[in-house]
């Protein structure tokens, strides 16, 4: 077998290990699966192309904006939420700016572990009544598939993406989201839930219809702070895949060039219609594994994402997973991100005893959970994770410290 072809597949297994998570979030939001491939390719591309194609990183949809994006699309709809994901790069290119003028230690100065902590368990914990509703066979109020049917899928599913993810070894441990959603969907089948018309009728190729984004500045300002968390996991995937390959990218190509990389590969994602990338874990524990270390890896990677953004009956295909699977899938998913908050909390050592760090995570929390908003005009307003995110900033820098 010759380079070529190895390198080639290496690609595809990269692929697989990041697929399920890369169409999960457009398929919990109401996005284009096939444009989240397209995004996702393209904004790989875009990310090899400023870093000079140093790192082997693959970039796909993030799971940061899931909640964000559906309470953005039900108060301004989807054209306005395209636009604001789009903008949320602009927070890539601030904290690359930052980055390039004052070094990485000015970042976590901004957003230590008691500002991130508590804003990605808003994120995971936010729209816990949709994951729950999704999982009961409700599409808002509509219950489109009868309780017990959609509870049992959604336990299907649920269960089988946990012992995947507990028991599975190698490769297959890497994929534990692709694996509950393939049992639940065969179950489905067998329950006479899913749907095949949809599939036949779809053309084996087509151009995805892109998105049409508009730019609202109520839900722009809603969801740039939002890109606080993806940030901060941005600046972890990178240590992780150093640490991997035994290089140092915060050095060379940069941690400014890998998050401009990332913030322009945001940007092209939102304009296409898709839902922003990020770096993906998954992707960080398959090369570990494989200890394959070449960047050109996720290039394949990306140019077969693209091709199958292409393949029309298979964005048919993908549409065709009963909500209740994707329910079961969110009942975990949303909660791994507020416990990925937590971790954050605790591997941060923050200190709970004093005063200062409890008034600014409990006011935080109650607020994103609680769901408040504050508005200062009839076009302008904070709410959700975008008002968290700027109370976690504000307190932390406002709040006196302890007197040592």
């Amino acid at each position: 077998m010759n380079d070529t072809l190895k390198t080639a597949l290496a690609g595809a297994q990269i692929l697989f290990v990041a697929f399920g998570a890369t169409v999960l979030v457009p398929l919990l939001t109401g996005l284009n699966p096939s444009l989240a491939l397209l995004g996702a390719g393209v904004g790989t591309l875009i990310f090899q192309l400023v870093t000079r194609r140093e790192v082997p990183i693959y970039l796909g949809s993030s799971f940061a904006f899931i909640a964000p994006v559906i309470y953005s699309v039900q108060t301004w709809g989807m054209p306005a939420t395209l636009g604001a994901l789009a903008s949320a790069s602009l927070f890539y290119y601030v904290a690359a700016g930052l980055v390039k003028w004052r070094g990485v230690d000015f970042i976590h100065r901004i957003l230590p572990p008691v500002v991130i902590g508590p804003v990605v368990m808003v994120i995971g914990l936010g729209l816990a009544q949709v994951a729950v509703g999704m999982a009961s066979g409700k599409a808002g109020a509509n219950q489109v598939l009868p309780y017990d049917k959609a509870i049992a899928l959604a336990a299907v599913a649920l269960v089988t993406t946990m012992l995947v993810a507990i028991k599975a070894r190698g490769i297959m441990k890497l994929v534990p989201i692709l694996a509950g959603v393939a049992v639940g969907y065969a179950a489905a089948i067998f329950m006479g839930a899913v749907n095949f018309q949809p599939v036949i009728d779809a053309p084996w190729f087509a151009v995805p219809t892109f998105g049409h984004p508009e730019f609202n500045l109520a839900a722009i300002l809603f969801m740039i702070p939002v890109a606080i968390a993806p940030i901060v996991e941005h600046v972890g995937g990178i240590l992780a895949i150093g640490s991997v390959t035994g290089k140092d990218y915060t050095a060379s190509p940069g941690l400014h060039r890998t998050l401009l990389g990332d913030g322009l590969a945001v940007n092209v994602a939102g304009l296409f219609g898709g839902p922003p990338v990020t770096t993906y874990g998954e992707v960080t524990g398959a090369v570990m594994l494989t200890r394959n270390f070449n960047p050109v890896v996720m290039t394949w990677a990306a140019g077969f994402a693209i091709l199958l953004a292409f393949v029309a009956k298979f964005g048919a295909f993908l549409n065709t997973i009963p909500l209740p699977v994707m329910g079961g899938i969110m009942l975990l998913l949303f909660g791994s991100i507020a416990s990925i908050g937590l971790k954050t909390v605790i591997d941060g050592r923050v200190d709970l005893a004093d005063p200062r760090n409890l008034c600014i995570i409990s006011v935080v929390l109650v607020t994103g959970i609680g769901g408040m908003a504050i508005q200062f005009s009839s076009s302008f307003g904070l709410s959700g994770v975008s008002l968290c995110g700027v109370l976690a900033i504000v307190l932390n820098l406002l709040l006196p410290r302890a007197a040592r």
